[in-house]
């Protein structure tokens, strides 16, 4: 069910969740940040948004568009940060509303805005409700000046043969060889057999798969 949702290792992580929820909590999903915080795979922005959205709380959730959002209008600068500040943290705390379901509304708001409207490369500044307010638009929208920004790479990764090798083990009925296994896919995929062996190591490690005996794999039971 979540082969086409990417990163397995978060189902793994949602389980580990959802069995403390039920362990910890009588199975209701906690309101409290400081609870979401202690449950497996949850970290701060998945902890601000739940206790947020879902709980109306007053957290800031500082994802992508909400952190381009902040550094355009009162950074005056095309992009944020490469990683997080806690000064960036403190300012968009600051300017939460007081009232915590206001500030819950405005938490999604802001996130909506960066994505349909302030994005990344081609921003909607005539469509933008605080363009008037923008520090980096009032100065002539100034091109990013700091070190080059990332792209995620797939094709050729690890990440990208870990998907073919759990792709194939889905597909089967059963434990496959190794052999079987190292074929999943094209050799040109696959042609590294340094980098079939540390994918298939990672996946064992992150408990995607189950090594048996006779160097055959297979999915968790």
């Amino acid at each position: 069910m979540w082969e086409r949702l990417g990163y397995p290792r978060r189902a793994l992580r949602l389980h580990a969740a959802s069995v403390a929820i039920v362990e910890r909590h009588g199975g209701e999903v906690p309101a409290s940040h400081a609870d979401l915080l202690t449950l497996p795979g949850v970290g701060a922005y998945t902890a601000a948004a739940v206790a947020s959205f879902a709980f109306g709380g007053r957290h800031a959730v500082l994802d992508t568009n909400v952190r381009r959002v902040i550094a355009r209008i009162l950074g005056g600068t095309r992009y944020p940060a490469p990683a997080l500040t806690a000064a960036e943290t403190a300012l968009a705390e600051r300017l939460l509303p007081a009232d915590p379901a206001t500030a819950a509304r405005w938490a999604v708001a802001v996130m909506e805005l960066g994505a349909l409207v302030c994005t990344a490369r081609t921003p909607s500044c005539a469509a933008c409700p605080v363009a008037g307010l923008c520090r980096w638009r009032l100065a002539g929208s100034p091109e990013h000046d700091g070190p080059p920004r990332r792209t995620q790479a797939y094709e050729g990764t690890d990440r990208r043969v870990r998907g073919l090798l759990l792709a194939a083990l889905r597909a089967a009925d059963g434990p496959l060889p190794l052999d079987v296994l190292a074929a999943a896919a094209p050799d040109e995929i696959l042609r590294d057999p340094l980098q079939r062996a540390r994918a298939l190591d990672g996946l064992v490690a992150d408990g995607l798969v189950e090594p048996l005996e006779e160097e055959r794999f297979r999915l968790p039971a």
